[in-house]
Protein backbone atom coordinates (compact mmCIF):
# COMPACT_ATOMS: atom_id res chain seq x y z
CA UNK A 1 0.00 0.00 0.00
CA UNK A 2 1.27 3.64 -0.58
CA UNK A 3 1.89 5.24 2.61
CA UNK A 4 -0.65 8.15 3.75
CA UNK A 5 2.28 10.99 2.82
CA UNK A 6 2.73 9.72 -0.40
CA UNK A 7 -0.77 10.15 -1.20
CA UNK A 8 -1.03 13.50 1.17
CA UNK A 9 1.34 14.66 -1.03
CA UNK A 10 -0.57 13.00 -4.48
CA UNK A 11 -4.03 14.83 -3.67
CA UNK A 12 -2.17 18.11 -3.09
CA UNK A 13 -0.13 18.12 -6.54
CA UNK A 14 -3.38 16.81 -8.49
CA UNK A 15 -4.92 19.97 -7.04
CA UNK A 16 -2.44 22.18 -7.91
CA UNK A 17 -1.68 20.43 -11.38
CA UNK A 18 -5.82 20.56 -12.32
CA UNK A 19 -5.93 24.46 -11.06
CA UNK A 20 -2.78 25.69 -13.30
CA UNK A 21 -2.48 26.95 -17.07
CA UNK A 22 0.31 24.07 -17.67
CA UNK A 23 0.24 22.54 -20.73
CA UNK A 24 2.26 19.68 -20.13
CA UNK A 25 0.95 16.57 -21.56
CA UNK A 26 0.79 15.33 -17.85
CA UNK A 27 -2.00 17.82 -17.03
CA UNK A 28 -3.74 16.96 -20.68
CA UNK A 29 -4.12 13.41 -19.85
CA UNK A 30 -3.91 12.79 -16.05
CA UNK A 31 -7.65 12.98 -15.79
CA UNK A 32 -9.69 12.67 -11.83
CA UNK A 33 -10.65 8.90 -12.47
CA UNK A 34 -7.15 7.93 -13.46
CA UNK A 35 -5.81 9.66 -10.82
CA UNK A 36 -8.06 8.12 -8.41
CA UNK A 37 -7.45 4.77 -10.19
CA UNK A 38 -3.61 5.22 -10.01
CA UNK A 39 -2.64 7.01 -7.24
CA UNK A 40 -2.67 3.75 -4.35
CA UNK A 41 -0.41 1.33 -6.91
CA UNK A 42 3.10 0.29 -6.41
CA UNK A 43 5.78 -1.25 -8.86
CA UNK A 44 7.87 -3.94 -7.21
CA UNK A 45 10.48 -1.29 -7.04
CA UNK A 46 8.37 0.71 -4.88
CA UNK A 47 7.61 3.26 -7.19
CA UNK A 48 4.19 5.05 -6.81
CA UNK A 49 2.27 7.67 -8.79
CA UNK A 50 4.61 10.56 -7.36
CA UNK A 51 7.45 8.96 -8.62
CA UNK A 52 6.44 9.29 -12.02
CA UNK A 53 4.70 12.77 -11.69
CA UNK A 54 6.76 15.16 -9.11
CA UNK A 55 8.57 16.54 -11.77
CA UNK A 56 5.64 17.57 -13.82
CA UNK A 57 3.67 19.02 -10.39
CA UNK A 58 6.55 21.11 -9.25
CA UNK A 59 7.91 22.37 -12.89
CA UNK A 60 3.98 23.75 -14.36
CA UNK A 61 5.99 24.83 -17.43
CA UNK A 62 7.24 21.25 -18.55
CA UNK A 63 6.26 19.77 -21.98
CA UNK A 64 5.62 16.18 -20.94
CA UNK A 65 5.93 15.88 -16.83
CA UNK A 66 6.29 12.28 -16.34
CA UNK A 67 9.03 10.04 -15.33
CA UNK A 68 9.12 6.36 -15.53
CA UNK A 69 11.71 5.73 -12.19
CA UNK A 70 11.64 2.15 -12.90
CA UNK A 71 10.67 -0.46 -16.80
CA UNK A 72 7.30 -1.60 -14.18
CA UNK A 73 6.13 1.57 -14.14
CA UNK A 74 5.27 2.01 -17.93
CA UNK A 75 3.03 -1.07 -17.08
CA UNK A 76 1.86 -0.01 -13.62
CA UNK A 77 0.90 3.29 -14.73
CA UNK A 78 0.05 2.24 -18.56
CA UNK A 79 -3.18 4.36 -17.55
CA UNK A 80 -1.08 7.43 -17.85
CA UNK A 81 1.65 6.58 -19.90
CA UNK A 82 -0.18 5.02 -22.91
CA UNK A 83 -1.89 8.09 -23.70
CA UNK A 84 1.34 10.50 -23.40
CA UNK A 85 3.55 8.32 -25.77
CA UNK A 86 0.64 8.52 -28.15
CA UNK A 87 0.36 11.99 -28.01
CA UNK A 88 4.25 12.58 -28.44
CA UNK A 89 5.28 10.13 -30.90
CA UNK A 90 2.69 10.70 -33.11
CA UNK A 91 0.03 7.99 -32.84
CA UNK A 92 1.83 5.12 -31.36
CA UNK A 93 -1.43 3.44 -30.24
CA UNK A 94 -1.39 1.00 -26.89
CA UNK A 95 -2.17 -1.53 -29.06
CA UNK A 96 0.89 -0.73 -31.70
CA UNK A 97 4.22 -3.01 -31.09
CA UNK A 98 7.89 -1.23 -32.08
CA UNK A 99 9.35 -2.69 -34.58
CA UNK A 100 12.57 -4.67 -34.57
CA UNK A 101 15.82 -2.45 -34.03
CA UNK A 102 17.02 -1.76 -37.89
CA UNK A 103 19.87 0.72 -38.56
CA UNK A 104 19.19 0.28 -42.60
CA UNK A 105 21.96 0.88 -45.25
CA UNK A 106 24.18 3.68 -43.33
CA UNK A 107 25.79 4.43 -46.67
CA UNK A 108 22.35 6.32 -47.94
CA UNK A 109 22.82 9.16 -45.71
CA UNK A 110 25.08 12.26 -47.01
CA UNK A 111 26.59 15.18 -46.42
CA UNK A 112 23.34 17.49 -45.93
CA UNK A 113 24.97 21.23 -46.57
CA UNK A 114 28.34 20.67 -48.74
CA UNK A 115 28.91 24.07 -48.99
CA UNK A 116 29.01 24.64 -45.15
CA UNK A 117 26.82 27.76 -45.46
CA UNK A 118 23.99 26.74 -42.90
CA UNK A 119 24.79 23.41 -41.00
CA UNK A 120 27.10 24.78 -37.86
CA UNK A 121 27.03 21.09 -36.50
CA UNK A 122 25.65 17.63 -36.38
CA UNK A 123 24.87 15.14 -33.57
CA UNK A 124 23.01 11.77 -33.57
CA UNK A 125 22.21 10.25 -30.44
CA UNK A 126 20.60 7.36 -28.52
CA UNK A 127 20.32 6.17 -24.71
CA UNK A 128 20.41 2.64 -23.67
CA UNK A 129 19.32 1.40 -20.19
CA UNK A 130 21.29 -1.45 -18.60
CA UNK A 131 19.65 -4.76 -18.25
CA UNK A 132 18.95 -5.79 -14.71
CA UNK A 133 19.17 -1.91 -13.16
CA UNK A 134 16.39 0.27 -12.44
CA UNK A 135 16.50 3.85 -13.51
CA UNK A 136 18.08 6.90 -11.75
CA UNK A 137 15.41 7.28 -8.56
CA UNK A 138 15.43 3.71 -7.58
CA UNK A 139 19.21 3.22 -7.89
CA UNK A 140 21.76 2.45 -4.98
CA UNK A 141 24.81 4.02 -4.27
CA UNK A 142 26.32 0.57 -4.72
CA UNK A 143 24.50 -0.03 -8.10
CA UNK A 144 25.79 3.85 -9.32
CA UNK A 145 29.50 2.48 -8.84
CA UNK A 146 28.84 -1.29 -9.80
CA UNK A 147 27.11 0.14 -13.45
CA UNK A 148 29.79 2.89 -13.74
CA UNK A 149 32.76 -0.33 -13.75
CA UNK A 150 31.33 -2.37 -16.35
CA UNK A 151 30.77 0.50 -18.47
CA UNK A 152 34.45 1.95 -18.25
CA UNK A 153 35.68 -1.52 -18.63
CA UNK A 154 33.36 -2.13 -21.50
CA UNK A 155 34.58 1.57 -23.04
CA UNK A 156 38.14 0.55 -22.58
CA UNK A 157 37.94 -1.70 -25.25
CA UNK A 158 36.96 0.47 -28.07
CA UNK A 159 39.27 0.35 -31.19
CA UNK A 160 40.18 2.20 -34.13
CA UNK A 161 37.92 5.85 -34.70
CA UNK A 162 35.90 5.43 -31.19
CA UNK A 163 39.34 4.80 -29.13
CA UNK A 164 39.47 6.79 -26.55
CA UNK A 165 39.41 7.72 -22.34
CA UNK A 166 37.00 7.19 -19.62
CA UNK A 167 36.69 10.44 -17.23
CA UNK A 168 34.62 9.64 -13.73
CA UNK A 169 33.34 12.86 -11.88
CA UNK A 170 34.19 11.47 -9.17
CA UNK A 171 37.79 13.00 -8.31
CA UNK A 172 37.62 14.56 -11.35
CA UNK A 173 40.56 17.08 -10.90
CA UNK A 174 39.76 20.91 -11.83
CA UNK A 175 41.95 20.98 -15.40
CA UNK A 176 40.63 18.04 -16.46
CA UNK A 177 36.87 19.13 -15.83
CA UNK A 178 37.91 22.43 -17.33
CA UNK A 179 38.61 20.48 -20.31
CA UNK A 180 35.48 18.95 -20.53
CA UNK A 181 33.70 22.29 -19.88
CA UNK A 182 35.70 23.96 -22.80
CA UNK A 183 34.74 21.11 -25.06
CA UNK A 184 31.20 20.96 -24.47
CA UNK A 185 31.32 17.91 -22.80
CA UNK A 186 30.97 17.79 -18.91
CA UNK A 187 27.32 17.61 -18.45
CA UNK A 188 25.88 19.20 -15.14
CA UNK A 189 24.19 18.25 -12.41
CA UNK A 190 20.64 17.63 -13.61
CA UNK A 191 18.80 20.62 -14.38
CA UNK A 192 15.30 21.00 -12.70
CA UNK A 193 13.29 18.76 -14.33
CA UNK A 194 15.73 16.13 -13.31
CA UNK A 195 16.48 17.33 -9.65
CA UNK A 196 12.26 17.04 -9.18
CA UNK A 197 12.37 13.52 -10.73
CA UNK A 198 14.75 12.63 -7.83
CA UNK A 199 17.03 11.33 -10.90
CA UNK A 200 20.55 13.18 -9.27
CA UNK A 201 21.15 10.76 -6.18
CA UNK A 202 24.38 10.28 -4.81
CA UNK A 203 25.50 12.78 -7.27
CA UNK A 204 28.73 12.31 -8.27
CA UNK A 205 28.86 8.61 -7.54
CA UNK A 206 28.83 6.67 -10.90
CA UNK A 207 28.64 9.14 -13.12
CA UNK A 208 31.58 9.69 -15.90
CA UNK A 209 32.48 10.89 -19.49
CA UNK A 210 33.92 8.89 -22.14
CA UNK A 211 35.31 10.61 -25.65
CA UNK A 212 37.01 9.24 -28.09
CA UNK A 213 40.71 11.07 -29.18
CA UNK A 214 38.72 13.15 -32.15
CA UNK A 215 36.23 14.26 -29.95
CA UNK A 216 33.46 13.16 -32.27
CA UNK A 217 32.45 10.38 -30.07
CA UNK A 218 31.17 10.90 -26.53
CA UNK A 219 29.29 8.33 -23.84
CA UNK A 220 27.50 9.53 -20.96
CA UNK A 221 27.08 7.38 -17.94
CA UNK A 222 24.35 8.04 -15.72
CA UNK A 223 23.55 11.28 -16.34
CA UNK A 224 19.51 10.87 -17.20
CA UNK A 225 19.31 7.30 -18.75
CA UNK A 226 22.36 4.86 -17.79
CA UNK A 227 23.89 5.67 -21.45
CA UNK A 228 23.65 8.33 -23.61
CA UNK A 229 25.85 7.02 -26.51
CA UNK A 230 26.59 10.34 -28.80
CA UNK A 231 28.32 10.89 -32.35
CA UNK A 232 28.85 14.25 -33.79
CA UNK A 233 31.37 16.51 -36.01
CA UNK A 234 30.93 20.20 -37.21
CA UNK A 235 29.39 20.56 -40.21
CA UNK A 236 26.35 18.73 -42.00
CA UNK A 237 27.80 15.64 -42.94
CA UNK A 238 24.82 13.48 -41.50
CA UNK A 239 26.38 10.63 -43.04
CA UNK A 240 29.47 10.12 -41.20
CA UNK A 241 27.96 11.15 -38.10
CA UNK A 242 25.39 8.29 -38.33
CA UNK A 243 28.11 5.39 -39.41
CA UNK A 244 29.65 6.19 -36.63
CA UNK A 245 27.50 5.74 -34.10
CA UNK A 246 25.88 2.78 -35.63
CA UNK A 247 29.30 1.19 -35.23
CA UNK A 248 29.47 1.99 -31.70
CA UNK A 249 26.31 1.06 -30.57
CA UNK A 250 26.59 -2.50 -32.27
CA UNK A 251 29.90 -2.62 -30.67
CA UNK A 252 29.09 -1.90 -26.90
CA UNK A 253 25.72 -3.81 -27.14
CA UNK A 254 27.73 -7.05 -27.81
CA UNK A 255 29.47 -6.39 -24.56
CA UNK A 256 26.59 -4.73 -22.30
CA UNK A 257 23.22 -6.38 -22.69
CA UNK A 258 20.45 -3.35 -22.58
CA UNK A 259 17.13 -3.22 -21.54
CA UNK A 260 14.24 -4.01 -24.18
CA UNK A 261 10.43 -3.77 -24.15
CA UNK A 262 8.59 -6.42 -26.84
CA UNK A 263 6.17 -3.20 -27.42
CA UNK A 264 7.94 -0.24 -26.64
CA UNK A 265 11.26 -1.03 -27.53
CA UNK A 266 14.67 -0.01 -25.79
CA UNK A 267 13.56 1.51 -22.54
CA UNK A 268 14.22 5.10 -21.03
CA UNK A 269 13.97 7.03 -17.63
CA UNK A 270 11.55 9.82 -19.99
CA UNK A 271 8.63 8.20 -22.20
CA UNK A 272 9.85 10.86 -25.23
CA UNK A 273 13.01 8.75 -25.55
CA UNK A 274 11.33 5.17 -26.11
CA UNK A 275 11.52 2.79 -28.90
CA UNK A 276 14.81 3.63 -31.05
CA UNK A 277 15.51 6.28 -28.89
CA UNK A 278 17.67 8.18 -31.35
CA UNK A 279 17.65 11.64 -31.66
CA UNK A 280 19.17 13.19 -34.45
CA UNK A 281 19.69 17.32 -34.81
CA UNK A 282 21.57 19.65 -36.20
CA UNK A 283 22.74 23.41 -35.29
CA UNK A 284 21.62 25.08 -38.24
CA UNK A 285 21.45 28.80 -39.09
CA UNK A 286 18.39 30.17 -41.19
CA UNK A 287 17.61 33.85 -40.25
CA UNK A 288 15.44 34.39 -42.81
CA UNK A 289 13.30 31.37 -41.34
CA UNK A 290 14.04 32.94 -38.26
CA UNK A 291 12.03 35.92 -39.29
CA UNK A 292 9.40 33.93 -40.36
CA UNK A 293 8.67 31.42 -37.55
CA UNK A 294 5.49 30.15 -38.57
CA UNK A 295 6.93 28.85 -42.22
CA UNK A 296 9.47 26.99 -40.19
CA UNK A 297 7.40 25.44 -37.90
CA UNK A 298 4.79 24.54 -40.98
CA UNK A 299 7.85 22.39 -42.25
CA UNK A 300 9.11 21.22 -38.92
CA UNK A 301 5.48 19.62 -38.35
CA UNK A 302 5.13 18.49 -41.94
CA UNK A 303 8.49 15.98 -41.35
CA UNK A 304 7.68 15.45 -37.50
CA UNK A 305 11.05 17.62 -36.17
CA UNK A 306 11.39 19.11 -33.41
CA UNK A 307 12.90 23.03 -33.22
CA UNK A 308 14.13 24.02 -29.95
CA UNK A 309 16.37 26.72 -29.54
CA UNK A 310 20.39 27.67 -29.76
CA UNK A 311 20.98 25.67 -26.53
CA UNK A 312 18.21 23.45 -26.34
CA UNK A 313 14.88 22.73 -25.05
CA UNK A 314 13.54 26.37 -22.81
CA UNK A 315 15.84 28.60 -25.21
CA UNK A 316 15.99 31.28 -27.84
CA UNK A 317 17.05 31.15 -30.95
CA UNK A 318 20.61 33.14 -31.02
CA UNK A 319 21.03 34.75 -34.44
CA UNK A 320 18.93 32.62 -36.58
CA UNK A 321 20.58 29.31 -34.97
CA UNK A 322 18.17 26.22 -34.30
CA UNK A 323 18.64 23.26 -32.75
CA UNK A 324 16.08 21.01 -34.94
CA UNK A 325 15.47 17.53 -34.52
CA UNK A 326 13.60 14.45 -35.36
CA UNK A 327 10.86 14.09 -32.69
CA UNK A 328 9.06 10.61 -33.57
CA UNK A 329 11.20 7.64 -31.30
CA UNK A 330 8.37 4.76 -31.84
CA UNK A 331 6.38 3.13 -34.26
CA UNK A 332 9.22 3.56 -36.77
CA UNK A 333 13.06 2.38 -37.08
CA UNK A 334 16.20 4.04 -36.41
CA UNK A 335 17.12 4.54 -40.15
CA UNK A 336 14.09 5.80 -40.80
CA UNK A 337 14.12 8.41 -38.10
CA UNK A 338 17.34 9.79 -38.66
CA UNK A 339 15.66 9.98 -42.20
CA UNK A 340 12.79 12.02 -41.29
CA UNK A 341 15.50 14.64 -40.01
CA UNK A 342 17.90 14.31 -43.02
CA UNK A 343 14.60 15.19 -45.31
CA UNK A 344 13.09 17.52 -42.88
CA UNK A 345 16.60 19.59 -42.54
CA UNK A 346 17.24 19.44 -46.74
CA UNK A 347 13.58 20.61 -47.06
CA UNK A 348 14.58 23.65 -45.13
CA UNK A 349 17.99 24.99 -46.45
CA UNK A 350 15.84 24.69 -49.86
CA UNK A 351 13.43 26.97 -48.60
CA UNK A 352 16.11 29.30 -46.49
CA UNK A 353 18.17 29.61 -49.88
CA UNK A 354 14.81 30.17 -51.62
CA UNK A 355 13.75 33.38 -49.19
CA UNK A 356 14.99 36.89 -50.06
CA UNK A 357 15.67 39.49 -47.40
CA UNK A 358 11.89 40.56 -46.57
CA UNK A 359 11.83 36.60 -45.67
CA UNK A 360 7.96 37.00 -46.17
CA UNK A 361 7.90 34.72 -49.83
CA UNK A 362 10.71 33.55 -52.18
CA UNK A 363 11.95 36.05 -54.34
CA UNK A 364 10.58 34.93 -57.90
CA UNK A 365 7.02 36.00 -56.03
CA UNK A 366 8.65 38.94 -54.90
CA UNK A 367 10.18 40.28 -58.27
CA UNK A 368 7.08 39.27 -59.88
CA UNK A 369 5.25 41.97 -57.21
CA UNK A 370 8.06 44.38 -58.44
Amino acid sequence: MVDAAVLDKLEAGYAKLAASDSKSLLKKYLTKEIFDNLKTKKTSFGSTLLDCIQSGIENLDSGVGIYAPDAESYTVFSDLFDPIIEDYHGGFKKTDKHPPKDWGDVDCMGNLDPTGKYIISTRVRCGRSMEGYPFNPCLTEAQYKEMEEKVSTTLSGLEGELKGKYYPLTGMDKDTQQKLIDDHFLFKEGDRFLQAANACRFWPTGRGIYHNDAKTFLVWCNEEDHLRIISMQQGGDLGQVYRRLVTAVNDIEKRIPFSHHDRLGFLTFCPTNLGTTVRASVHIKVPKLAINSQKLEEVASKFNLQVRGTRGEHTAAEGGVYDISNKRRMGLTEYDAVKEMNDGIAELIKLESSLCACCKSCCKVCSMKE
